[in-house]
């Protein structure tokens, strides 16, 4: 995380900081930005407005750099602020917030947010965090009246109780 980027990878990450990252209010979100421009197949990244005004290389290295940067601010975070951000993140995307919630343990998609080069250990902090503060979220959503998941369940009786006596 300590790598020092050449000038022009330099300026770049500063115009992309400046311009585009600051206007993203929270660091689970700016995160997730970044991870979006790095392509799947390849693990390059890339970011149209940058590559045409620094070049290709130098914004791919920028681009990188950042998202190395905010993965590391949102694996630091205590799990407090990891569920406050997450939850900020989840109103923010307008989904519902149960199918949110579904489809983030189900298809764990946080996991395209972790670089490719950082440390497993910090990757599994991450990964672990994100799992916990997904379950709190679920306990905080409001219940559903008259849901049939919601209601009081009565224990099933004892087949032997329902026999008649013995005599």
């Amino acid at each position: 995380m300590n790598k020092v980027l050449p000038a022009d990878a330099r300026d770049a990450f500063d115009d992309f900081s400046s311009r585009t990252l600051s206007r993203i209010p929270s660091a689970l979100e700016r995160l997730i930005y970044i991870a979006s421009s790095r392509d799947y197949n390849s693990g390059l990244y890339h970011h149209e407005g940058l590559s045409a005004r620094f070049g290709a290389a130098p914004s791919a290295k920028a681009l990188e750099h950042a998202h190395n940067a905010a993965f590391h601010e949102v694996s630091l975070l205590p799990l407090e602020q990891v569920t406050a951000e997450l939850e900020k993140y989840m109103r923010s995307s307008r989904e519902e917030h149960l199918a949110f919630l579904n489809a983030w343990q189900k298809l764990e998609p946080y996991r395209v947010a972790i670089p490719m080069n950082v440390d497993p250990t910090v990757a599994e902090l991450f990964v672990s965090n994100i799992k916990i503060a997904l379950a709190i979220l679920r306990h905080r959503l409001p219940k559903e009246p008259n849901h049939p998941s919601d209601a009081l369940q009565l224990p099933s009786p004892d087949p032997q109780s329902l026999l008649p006596p013995r005599s």
